[in-house]
Parts: C-alpha cells; sequence; structure tokens
C-alpha cells in the first residue's frame, strides 16, 4: 500500500500540487474551481471517463463548503433556488448518464473551456449591492437549469459558470446572492451528475489518485477560506484562470478537431 502512494506521488505530483493551489485559490474567493480541474485533467493521460467524476469530486468537496457559509450569512433566497435547481438535478443526472464517446466528449470539452474563458474575463458586477428584485419567469428560471443542468452533466461541471453569468445579465439579484446560487447549483449538479455517471455500466474511477486529489482540495479549500480574498481578487483570479483555460480549451479543440 505504501508503495501504491510512493509512485501515485511520483507519477502525479505535478497534478496534486495544481489541484492544492486552485482549491485555495478559488475557495478564497467563494468558488469551487471545477473548470480548472477539467482542464490539468483533460492534459493528462488519465482514462476520460474517469476525468468528469474526478473533477466532479473536488468539485464537490471544495464548493460545499461555500455553500455552508452562503447559509449562515442567510444569502440563499430558497424560493427562487428551487425552481432552477429542480429542473437541473434531473437533467444533470441524464447527462452523467449518458455515454459518450471519447472524440465528443473532447469537443464539447474544448468549446466549455473557451466559453468558461470568455465569462470568466468579461464577466464584472453588474448590478449593485442593493438592487431590488425584479419579477421572476418561474418557467425560464426552470429552462435555464435544466439545459445547463445537461450540459453539465455530460461535461462534467457543475454548471456555475454557465449559470452566474446569465443571472447577472437578467439581474436576478444582488451579486452576492448570485454568488451562493451558482454554488449551491454546482454542488447539486455535481452531485447528481456523479450519480448518473455512477449509474452508467460503464462507469470506472481510479480510487486512490481522486481520494488523494479530493484530500488535497480539501485542505486547500480549508486554507483558502481562512485566507480569504486578502491576497487575491476575484475579478484578478478569473481574469488569469481565463488565460489558462483558454489555452487549455484552444489545445483540445485543435488535437481533436484539425
Amino acid at each position: 500500500m505504501l508503495q501504491l502512494y510512493i509512485d501515485l506521488f511520483s507519477n502525479y505530483l505535478y497534478i496534486i500540487l495544481l489541484f492544492f493551489v486552485i482549491s485555495t485559490l478559488y475557495s478564497s474567493v467563494g468558488f469551487g474551481g471545477g473548470s480548472s480541474y477539467l482542464a490539468i485533467l483533460a492534459l493528462t493521460s488519465i482514462v476520460f471517463t474517469q476525468i468528469r467524476a474526478t473533477a466532479l469530486l473536488c468539485n464537490i468537496v471544495v464548493v460545499f463548503g461555500n455553500v455552508i457559509l452562503f447559509h449562515h450569512q442567510k444569502k440563499l433566497d430558497w424560493l427562487k433556488i428551487i425552481p432552477i435547481v429542480l429542473c437541473s438535478i434531473p437533467f444533470a443526472f441524464l447527462g452523467g448518464y449518458i455515454k459518450i464517446s471519447q472524440q465528443f466528449f473532447f469537443i464539447l470539452l474544448g468549446f466549455t473551456l473557451l466559453f468558461a474563458a470568455i465569462t470568466m474575463w468579461s464577466s464584472k458586477r453588474i448590478i449593485s449591492s442593493d438592487i431590488k428584485n425584479i419579477p421572476q419567469n418561474i418557467m425560464k428560471n426552470a429552462s435555464y437549469g435544466g439545459l445547463i443542468g445537461f450540459i453539465s452533466g455530460v461535461v462534467g461541471i457543475g454548471g456555475g459558470i454557465f449559470l452566474a453569468p446569465l443571472l447577472h445579465l437578467t439581474n436576478w439579484d444582488t451579486p452576492k446572492k448570485i454568488a451562493a446560487t451558482a454554488s449551491f447549483f454546482i454542488l447539486v449538479n455535481s452531485i447528481a451528475g456523479l450519480l448518473g455517471q455512477y449509474s452508467n455500466p460503464d462507469f470506472e474511477i481510479d480510487w486512490t489518485l481522486t481520494s488523494t486529489l479530493m484530500i488535497t482540495v480539501f485542505i486547500g479549500g480549508q486554507i483558502g477560506r481562512r485566507i480569504s480574498n486578502k491576497y487575491f481578487t476575484p475579478i484578478q483570479l478569473k481574469k488569469a484562470t481565463a488565460i489558462l483555460i483558454a489555452i487549455v480549451g484552444l489545445k483540445i479543440l485543435w488535437k481533436h478537431l484539425i
């Protein structure tokens, strides 16, 4: 057993270190880091069917703490959140359950990372902290949740990178409540997508590596939440991450489309 972990650290040390850094930085400003986990794993030799589950599990570990924090701060508006997540959960499960080819997965992942990079680079606090709530279209919110949930389940992310910009653009609520909603959305969709993958007969995962990465991001997440945003602002982190995952997205598309 000891030799197994020695080999693991020698083969995947750089991945473990990168996951630690990402979880620390992202949790310091209230994010999960799922898209960055995917970007790193996509550049490794890890079997693509394991990439989604590994990224989702690490995402769950980090974002769970954020949800607890937002709950204590009373930033979760359940009456507005429920229509979004009720529709997203079954579609995230379906997306995780569907069997897809390696080629399709990496093409979809490449475009997803590019979209994430664009939204990260361009996102700002569009609305003020004291904005009054506008009337909500429940069916529209539910449809947004279902579509984003399905894509998230297929790719292996929580979907916050799609939901948060959409909520900002529609003046859904204050920036803090949107961040809280996105965190909860990421958590429940990550769990649903993971359960969908687990239900698929072809599901497989390297639990030795994945458990090591989960412990790593848990430690990083705890450190990050205590650091808070002392050294990095959300905008600085978003823009730096946008450049990195855009490069990865383009590299993936270049390899699988050209």
